[in-house]
């Protein structure tokens, strides 16, 4: 009895996997929409090209835009929109660009719009929005709205919840901004190459109705490294011979990154966000500050921590706040130090300076 059992047992074992080796193919379903029909023991189909073959992609340098062109734009800045009936239109390109991070060091980047971080898509809750994405660049690419509640057919996994967008193809997103928080939206095609080359941006929804005093200095900072060398530009990442040797907010290493200028007085909301591959233990000078929000969902009053180093890890997003009480020149900077150098050069990297006045 036990070896019938047995024989039986291996024959649904058998043809178990040889369902899972039936492919399903992406299908059309509507304008700007792809679907995925997966029939009952399908096996999940592998994210296209999230990983490579041989792995030699991580290995090329990243190519930049026209020689001799460097951008003088400021990332992160709000994307105006159109309104087509009750609907928000944002137009977002893929292109390469070169990017100066510091004043005399640039680095070959892909964009959207041309800037890193790319610019900054800001609706109010419940808002319909239509995002247009045209491909630039020379290989294709997605779009993943990190942490937003979107319907699948928008998530931006390739070959998962859609094709692919070709170089010189058009995708249109679609969806309705929910809930209110901090988020991004990033590449999710190669991704350990194409974020770190620049493809990544804030993505920030307001609430339908304040519930909470609006911060008088209101400021997202986005977190992330490169690898540059012999004045050719790498995709950083924790392995061997690809570690980063610059580390940027919003783009720029110090003393390029921004000052945030504050009077005494004034509460300021910072919206920490981690895109890189590193983890960064953020640590703000001269007052503490609370975290009242996680991942774009607020943290209870009573909840809330009083803290001045908070770690935020890849894919991480923290609101911070703070009232500026002591006037000066207040240092926010990450507390591993080697991320506060550039090319192993300290000061630089992942530091910039809170210019609290009267």
């Amino acid at each position: 009895m036990i070896k019938h059992w047995t024989k039986v047992s291996i024959f649904f074992m058998l043809l178990i996997v040889a369902n899972g080796c039936t492919n399903s193919q992406p299908e059309q379903n509507e304008p700007g929409q792809i679907v995925n029909r997966v029939e009952v023991g399908a096996a999940t189909p592998t994210p296209g090209r999230m990983t490579s073959g041989d792995g030699n992609h991580m290995m090329e340098p990243i190519s930049g835009g026209p020689e001799g062109v460097v951008s003088t734009e400021k990332g992160g800045q709000p994307l105006a929109f159109t309104m087509d009936g009750d609907t928000k239109v944002f137009e977002l390109t893929a292109q390469a660009v070169n990017w100066p991070i510091l004043d005399d060091t640039v680095a070959a980047a892909w964009t959207y719009n041309g800037t890193i971080p790319g610019p900054m898509i800001r609706v109010t809750e419940g808002d319909k929005v239509r995002i247009i994405l045209k491909n630039e660049l020379a290989q294709p690419t997605t779009i993943h709205w990190h942490g937003i509640a979107v319907p699948n057919t928008m998530d931006g996994i390739p070959d998962v919840t859609q094709k692919p967008v070709q170089p010189g193809e058009t995708f249109i997103y679609e969806f309705v901004a929910s809930p209110a928080g901090t988020y991004m939206y990033h590449s999710h095609y190669e991704g350990d190459v194409q974020v770190a080359a620049g493809l990544y941006a804030p993505f920030i929804i307001d609430p339908e109705e304040q519930t909470t005093h609006l911060p008088d200095v209101d400021v997202d900072l986005m977190f992330s490294e490169m690898l540059i060398k012999d004045g050719q530009t790498f995709a950083a990442m924790p392995m061997s011979g690809m570690e980063p040797n610059y580390f940027t907010i919003n783009g720029k290493a110090f003393p390029n990154t921004e000052t945030i200028e504050v009077k005494k007085g004034q509460l300021v909301r910072l919206r920490l966000t981690s895109i890189g591959q590193f983890v960064h233990p953020i640590h703000l000078h001269g007052v503490p500050f609370k975290i009242i929000a996680t991942d774009g969902h607020p943290v209870p009053d009573a909840a809330q921590l009083t803290k001045d180093t908070v770690l935020v890890a890849p894919g991480e997003r923290y609101d911070i706040e703070f009232v500026a009480t002591e006037p000066g020149q207040w240092m926010l900077h990450c507390h591993i130090l080697h991320h506060t150098t550039n090319d192993n050069v300290e000061p630089g990297g992942l530091m910039l300076m809170i210019n609290v006045t009267e």
